[in-house]
């Protein structure tokens, strides 16, 4: 009787190990879907660390189970190995050196919005300055009042070359600051939109670096919908919620991946255009790594962090949302030699992400 019950274990945790490897598998190359035409389908890679973590579990039961049984999530992962490096690099880091390019990208939102204290946004300042970064990319830089006054100072300070550019259709502001002269600027257009990705030209010793700013369309989700999302994950609603809350989510996020489409396709092609030119990409993509939006620029750039980053690197870190969608890109005369994202200051919603880039030899 118990072999047949432990028979029995083996064939159903088998079965369900099978379909979450294909779960797995769906929706870690849901990135092929364009969200314009299928916008919720284009969402789902937001759930992969959930069947990532029910793989790794099912490794686990496995091993002490049926040894050989760990097989299954094991050819789960080599399957799923691109969707998996991703979302979870693991990497070797390189020794940087003195010639390295220091670039850092960081989401302030507006330096904390109006409920940071004044130590709270010296904290973010003070991190700014102690990285010393080579070129700075910030996006929703905008406080406004008279703090601005103070961050505009010691920005300039360190950095005698910036470029700004106001956003009209949000509160937003898109910067770009260089210890390098900025030769040139212009907005990068999105079709049907007076929305903009900011792209400078930056005169480097040896040759001239196109850095691009991008803070793409956000979830669209409101505060209060964001609320309840976590509310969700903690199970504090009521059972008959959940169903209806889950699907109007997920069409707002549909909705709004849709929206972003266009902008990456429009940047994604400027960068294209430009392929054989140096490049430096930066932003707030506001989508995961498993999503059309990374996808559509990894095309054309090497993603930093994949190819130097360790472990998920969470950036945004807000209401139970927590996923990496701040991103450092190059081109191919660039070699990544360490990406983090770094948690220190927490007053953003956003984690700042830094990287050390060495120039190749031609």
């Amino acid at each position: 009787m118990q072999a047949k019950v432990k028979k029995w274990i083996v064939q159903l945790a088998s079965g369900a190990n099978v379909a979450t490897i294909l779960v797995m598998l769906a929706v870690g190359y849901s990135d092929r879907l364009n969200p314009a035409s299928h916008p919720l389908m284009a969402t789902l890679g937001l759930t992969f660390p959930v069947f990532l973590a029910i793989n790794a579990a099912f490794l686990v039961f496995w091993a002490f189970f049926k040894l050989r049984r760990t097989l299954i999530p094991l050819v789960g992962f080599v399957a799923c190995f691109g969707p998996v490096r991703t979302y979870i690099p693991l990497n070797v880091n390189s020794n940087p050196t003195d010639s390295c390019l220091k670039v850092l990208s960081y989401n302030t939102f507006l330096w904390g919005g109006g409920e940071a204290t004044e130590p709270q946004r010296w904290e973010m300042l003070n991190y700014v300055k102690e990285k010393d970064a080579d070129i700075l990319c910030l996006q929703e830089a905008n406080l406004g009042g008279k703090f601005q006054a103070t961050i505009d100072s010691l920005l300039n300070s360190i950095y005698p070359y910036h470029d700004i550019k106001e956003k009209t259709t949000i509160y937003d502001r898109l910067a770009i600051y260089s210890k390098y002269p900025i030769v040139r600027s212009e907005r990068v257009m999105y079709p049907q939109s007076e929305d903009f990705s900011q792209a400078c030209w930056v005169a480097m010793p040896g040759d001239t670096v196109l850095v691009v700013n991008n803070h793409f369309a956000t979830t669209g989700l409101t505060e209060a919908q964001r609320q309840e999302f976590k509310s969700m994950l903690k199970g504090d609603l009521r059972t008959k919620q959940m169903p209806s809350l889950g699907k109007s989510l997920v069409h707002k996020l549909g909705e709004y991946a849709k929206i972003r489409a266009p902008q990456v396709q429009c940047v994604a092609q400027f960068v294209r255009k430009r392929k054989g030119q140096s490049i430096i990409l930066c932003g707030d993509f506001n989508d995961s790594p498993i999503s059309y939006a990374h996808r559509c620029m990894a095309k054309e750039l090497t993603d930093c962090y994949v190819a130097s980053g360790n472990g998920p690197g969470i950036s945004y870190h807000r209401n139970a949302f927590y996923v990496r969608i701040d991103n450092i890109m190059c081109s191919d005369d660039w070699q990544p030699l360490k990406c983090v994202v770094e948690n220190k200051v927490k007053t953003s919603d956003h984690y700042p992400i830094f990287c050390l880039l060495q120039k190749l030899r031609k």
